[in-house]
């Protein structure tokens, strides 16, 4: 009787191990239960926009119209206008002009929206002869073409900018115009454009019909040179294409954010060859940096 006991017990304790495994099974198995359900996807991460800038309404609002669902933004001097084109995020930046102004937008849209791209964008007055009003450069290069130091002139002496220095302000952290690191500074910095977007742009000159599109150096400083002597010294020695107020500024902080840059400048008047300033210029560029961008858009997943 005592081994039928122990064994009956052993018996029962099989049984209700099993049951409880079975009852197990059937709440965690996806198919036996009726309650009500949902599957909660993880979400994707936003897409980066791309940022567009120009530094004056007309070298804004065209873009800016092709948008949908605008919202706008402020910061310091710059305007800020979000919305999509061909369904993608697009931030257009009107930053002011001037390097400061751009510098500060472009540090400020990069914190703030986190760009998979920048392209700078506007109009551009020639020093290159052989370019035409209406002509595009892409910004192969760029470069602060008002970083400079001038040699010692004693008062009297006069100022002969012809003979001006070139300063790399980013060369160190000392000084740049005096002391042990000023002779490493006695150089050009070039900021270079990204190779891709070159390349897209560069395949789209047969759609641009105002004029040639051309790859070349842009030359950025707070001045409006009206020089020819000056003009020339910056073509000869910077291999300035154009000059404006922006680009190498803008170029300089997306350097630093480790952001893909292009600057894509039209030429909205040259006085090396008499081109007289027209400011419709500003429209056609936008409309060709917005075929770069459609592009662009269009070989995102390809």
């Amino acid at each position: 009787m005592y081994y039928i006991h122990k064994h009956n017990i052993f018996r029962l304790v099989i049984i209700a191990f099993l049951t409880v495994i079975g009852h197990c099974a059937w709440a965690t198995s996806p198919t036996t239960h009726n309650m009500k359900s949902v599957e909660v996807s993880s979400p994707n991460a936003p897409l980066q926009p791309i940022m567009i800038q120009g530094p004056m309404p007309i070298e804004a609002q065209y873009f800016t119209a092709l948008l949908i669902n605008v919202t706008i933004e402020y910061a310091g001097n710059a305007v800020f206008y979000k919305g999509t084109l061909d369904g993608y995020p697009i931030v257009v930046a009107k930053t002011g002009k001037g390097l400061e102004n751009t510098a500060a937008a472009t540090a400020i849209g990069i914190e703030r929206y986190h760009p998979r791209l920048i392209i700078n964008q506007g109009t551009s007055g020639g020093h290159d002869p052989s370019l035409k009003v209406g002509d595009i450069v892409l910004g192969e290069r760029s470069v602060n073409a008002s970083n400079f130091k001038t040699p010692r002139l004693a008062q009297g002496e006069g100022s002969n900018p012809l003979n001006w220095i070139p300063m790399d302000i980013m060369a160190s952290e000392g000084s740049a115009g005096e002391g042990s690191s000023a002779k490493d500074a006695e150089k050009l910095q070039f900021y270079l454009g990204d190779k891709q977007l070159i390349a897209l742009a560069s395949s789209l000159a047969s759609q641009y019909e105002r004029g040639s599109v051309v790859k070349g150096t842009i030359g950025s400083g707070n001045f409006w040179n009206n020089e020819l002597d000056r003009i020339a010294w910056l073509h000869k020695n910077l291999g300035t294409s154009v000059e404006e107020m922006e680009t190498a500024s803008a170029a300089q902080i997306a350097h630093a954010y480790r952001t893909p840059f292009l600057g894509i400048r039209v030429l909205s008047n040259n006085i090396t060859n008499h081109g007289e300033y027209d400011p419709t210029t500003a429209e056609d560029c936008q409309a060709f940096v917005a075929k770069v961008i459609k592009a662009y858009i269009s070989n995102i997943d390809g």
